[in-house]
């Protein structure tokens, strides 16, 4: 079998470096695969050089219609990630709540886009196009990465699993200078196309056949070094790192604890445990129980990393030990891969992977420390506050006090009543009671209002993460504009309501008519003690003086009992005026102020819940604190 020299694998680079992510190389792949058809003619269906694959004839046992895939040489097909044809939503390539958590994920960047930027969502972003460009493409084959350091030995592993020389190894640093892909069936093209590995660096495992068929589906893909010195290769690591469903880290006993590979790769990646195979190469080298010693020391290093290991059938990383020079543990790595691959859920498993470190980096942004909302206390307390703005109270007071003068002229002794009125004329204003000042002639008034919109803004946004406090913050100012002029219209439009004479109580006429008869008396009592005087009438002063007093004091008894029963009566009535104005106060603030911040207190509620379901848990806001909203 030919090996891959350098020139071929330094022009791959070059290739592979100008060409963007997820670029489509349908024109090399297609030339590269018909060589290699016209050699395997000529050989007589045989691999001409071992190094280009050829389209396999059509099998009699075909696949199920269920995984069946558009032929590679079929119109319209194309396997780049851009196409679009044949897509179908998000999630639903998927099941389970993996569909969920993708449906979750586009409804919480949809409702998030106006109040976080975009660099907070890339991210998340990238993962639902990464799940949509992977679900376009074949669910029957498992792209698998091998990675390592330089003089790790990855490629000599790559070539042990292929079973034949594919990939250059040698002394030469770097070695591999541009991914190569090594594939154990056909239908995979899509997923190349994708990793951007054209088609001259597409290999097939054994001369003559598919190689083992534990391992059909398999994409096996073969990584410059990850600490190389050029930039290029640690740039084309970083991309096909993001792509494919599952990797094999390579580690050797001189660099197995490299902070290169722990800080910037296995530590970033530990929730990916469950698509990650970590295989300690080299033991040949290790003397007596120095492999077990190295493979320890491993483990512990993996668990620092917080990379949960596969032992004893848990989910997690796999370790194992192996010499892919000689051969020991290959065999019970190429089993390990064939399970795995057979499982078909390595894309699901990366893709769920993938969403929850997406959804660790929105935490911040989403979760918010304690209890958040604005109760009913703060509602309450916030339109007291403009109630206070607009001197409710005062009005109250002063519509309390009127409803007793009138109550107090109507029902009045005639003499007291003159009494008032020339006190008014000999000083006039001097028997007034001094009016409150009108709320719009307050320099304080403006003040109040704006300090009671920051103080329910301060109460809603409590607790909040920093965007949405900060969009409930704009939402109170902005509802608080025009807010003093609409209360000032609104209070004099109900002075005016309230500005006519008070209602009377039902007993008011009778007290009228008691207060009449008190002045009847007396002027009835005074004519006849006047008319003994002078000799019209008999004389007998005590009955006209009898008569005169009663209705003297029975006079100021019916005012004093008319006042004593009009206080019940003008505090109701200061009251309702009091209450209306609050109503009306509360209603204004309501409509400006407080529904607008429930509206945002809303929308972070729903991207509370769908964040819930992006992040796995159960139950929206478990551990966290529920949003209290009430609008209205």
């Amino acid at each position: 079998m030919t090996a891959v020299t350098d020139d071929h694998n330094e022009t791959g680079n070059e290739a592979v470096a100008g060409t963007p992510n997820g670029a489509v190389h349908e024109k090399a792949g297609s030339a590269a695969e018909g060589a290699g058809a016209a050699g395997g003619k000529e050989a007589g269906d045989r691999w001409d050089d071992g190094l280009i694959a050829r389209r396999a004839e059509p099998r009699s046992d075909a696949p199920d219609p269920d995984d069946a895939e558009p032929a590679e040489d079929e119109p319209g097909h194309r396997g780049g990630a851009a196409s679009g044809e044949g897509h179908l939503p998000i999630g639903g390539a998927y099941g389970g709540p993996l569909r969920d958590r993708l449906n979750a994920l586009r409804e919480l960047l949809g409702l998030s886009q106006t109040r976080l930027d975009g660099r907070t969502l890339a991210e998340a972003g990238r993962v639902l196009d990464e799940a949509a460009a992977r679900q376009r493409l074949s669910s029957r084959h498992t792209v698998v990465a091998i990675a390592g350091a330089t003089g790790s030995g990855k490629s000599t592993l790559f070539n042990a699993l292929a079973g034949v020389r594919i990939a250059e190894t040698g002394l030469r640093r770097p070695t591999t200078s541009a991914p190569i892909a090594c594939t154990w069936s056909d239908g995979a093209a899509g997923l190349l196309d994708r990793l951007a590995i054209p088609g001259r660096l597409r290999r097939r495992p054994l001369a003559g056949g598919d190689g083992d068929e534990q391992l059909h589906g398999l994409v096996l893909i073969d990584l410059p070094d990850h600490d190389s010195a050029l930039v290029q290769h640690r740039e084309q690591v970083d991309r096909v790192l993001a792509l494919v469903d599952a990797v094999i880290w390579v580690v050797d006993p001189e660099k197995y604890a490299d902070a290169a590979l722990h800080e910037r790769y296995l530590r970033p990646l530990a929730g990916h445990a469950e698509i990650t195979f970590v295989v300690l190469n080299q033991i040949d080298r290790l003397p007596g129980e120095a492999a077990d010693q190295v493979l320890d020391d491993l483990r512990r290093l993996l668990d620092e990393d917080g990379m949960a290991l596969g032992e004893h059938g848990e989910p997690g990383a796999r370790v194992l030990p192996l010499s892919a020079l000689t051969g020991e543990g290959v065999g019970e790595l190429r089993e390990m891969i064939g399970e795995f691959v057979q499982g078909r859920e390595a894309a699901a498993l990366r893709l769920s992977a993938d969403v929850d470190a997406a959804a660790a980096k929105l935490r911040p942004v989403y979760v918010a420390e304690g209890r958040t909302g604005l109760g009913e206390r703060a509602r309450d307390d916030f339109s007291a506050r403009l109630a206070d703005a607009i001197g409710a109270t005062a009005a109250g007071e002063a519509a309390e006090r009127e409803w007793r003068r009138n109550a107090s002229r109507a029902c009045g002794t005639p003499w007291l009543r003159l009494w008032r009125w020339y006190e008014r004329k000999r000083m006039p204003g001097a028997a007034l009671e001094p009016r409150a000042t009108p709320v719009e002639e307050e320099p304080t008034a403006r003040q109040r209002v704006e300090q009671a919109v920051r103080t329910v803004a301060g109460e809603a946004s409590r607790g909040l993460p920093a965007p949405w406090a900060q969009a409930v913050r704009e939402a109170a100012v902005r509802g608080a504009q025009g807010l003093p002029e609409a209360l000032d219209e609104l209070a004099t439009r109900e002075a005016a309501a309230t500005s006519g004479r008070p209602q009377r109580p039902a007993w008011w006429p009778a007290a009228v008519l008691a207060q009449a008869s008190m002045t009847l008396l007396q002027i009835f009592g005074g004519l006849w003690l006047v008319g003994q005087i002078v000799g019209v009438l008999e004389p007998g002063l005590i009955p006209p003086v009898l008569v005169m007093l009663a209705g003297i004091v029975g006079g100021p008894l019916v005012e004093w009992a008319c006042a004593a029963a009009a206080k019940g009566p003008a505090r109701r009535y200061g009251q309702d005026v009091r209450r209306a104005l609050q109503e009306a106060a509360a209603g204004c603030g309501r409509a400006k102020v407080l529904d607008p911040i429930s509206a945002e207190l809303m929308r972070y509620r729903e991207v509370r819940e769908q964040y819930a379901t992006v992040s796995g848990t159960t139950r929206p806001g478990a551990g966290h604190g529920r949003v209290r909203t009430r609008i209205g």
